[in-house]
């Protein structure tokens, strides 16, 4: 059997960090417009988007997909068209799509499609709120109306549960760790005072130690976390957008270093994987209930 050297472990963790950070800062923040009627052929560069297609039930009318969409199990079957910085813009005009979802940084494949004729979806995503809206929008470009609103407002509802479920508990202040590099506290990435992650802090029943930060995303140095005095850490670790022997494995020791903040000193360092917490998509309910679960799980026990 072949192990791995260290070199060969080094550099599938600095693949992980750099995905995870350009998978977070690049399906977060851009602008969404879109006309047109019932499309029936939708390439989607957007995991997220890919998502709430596949739950509303217009899976069948997505005919391609990002190179990074991992779930629902039925992207699989689907044709790979690239990603925010490399899509394969002949693989998609091949698939004859009537509506293509890209960001808007896409500028040169966004024109080739237009020049095309091919209408294009200009993606936005900010908040919690978002999301719901972006599942209503969808339901009615696909036809999918009904079925888009009951999600959204299931998931509405159930935020809104975890909210009140967690609201007798006094609030930890948190950091949450988007990446950084293996093996050692540089180039942290944590998530800032906009965006969903904020909001999934708040509706778990933490505070964000960067809240006043008007950013999605922040680069604080040691000092900086020192600062910030996090009650609780938690790191992200986009488990489906890698393969398992991607996957970065670390000891919880790493944050050792900085023994003066609380989080550390009372062993609160968590490390949570899955796709779920960094993709916005129809999973951020659950997504939500793991960070309030870790936060206060005496709120979850069986009574």
């Amino acid at each position: 059997m072949n192990t791995p050297s260290n070199e060969q472990v080094l550099a599938r963790s600095l693949k992980h960090f750099w995905l995870v950070v350009t998978v977070f800062l690049f399906t977060a923040v851009l602008p969404l417009n879109a006309q047109g009627g019932i499309s029936k052929r939708i390439v989607s560069i957007v995991p997220a988007v890919t998502e709430m297609l596949f739950a509303i039930g217009a899976g069948e009318q997505v005919v391609g997909v990002s190179n990074f969409a991992g779930y629902p199990n039925e992207v699989n079957s689907r044709p790979r068209v690239g990603a925010l910085l490399d899509p394969n813009i002949e693989r998609i005009l091949s698939l004859r799509p009537d509506l293509v979802v890209m960001h808007e940084s896409q500028t040169d494949a966004i024109e080739q499609m237009r020049r095309g004729g091919i209408e294009v979806f200009l993606y936005r995503h900010g908040s919690i709120s978002d999301i719901t809206d972006m599942l209503r929008q969808l339901g009615r470009r696909t036809g999918q109306t009904p079925k888009a609103m009951t999600l959204a407002k299931q998931i509405e509802v159930r935020l809104k549960s975890i909210q009140t479920r967690v609201s007798n508990y006094q609030k930890p202040r948190i950091l949450l760790v988007l990446g950084r590099e293996p093996d050692t506290i540089r180039n942290v990435y944590a998530s800032g005072g906009i965006g969903f992650l904020n909001d999934m802090i708040s509706a778990a029943g933490g505070i964000n130690v960067f809240a006043h930060v008007e950013s999605e995303a922040v680069r604080p140095n040691a000092e900086g976390i020192l600062a910030a005095s996090p009650d609780v850490i938690i790191e992200i670790h986009a488990e489906g957008l890698l393969t398992d022997n991607d996957m970065p494995s670390e000891p919880k020791n790493v944050w050792d270093t900085l023994s003066a903040i609380p989080a550390v000193q009372n062993d609160r360092v968590y490390f949570l994987t899955g796709s779920d917490l960094i993709v916005p998509g129809p999973r951020v309910a659950n997504a939500t209930e793991r960070f309030a679960r870790t936060l206060h799980p005496v709120a979850f026990e069986s009574r």
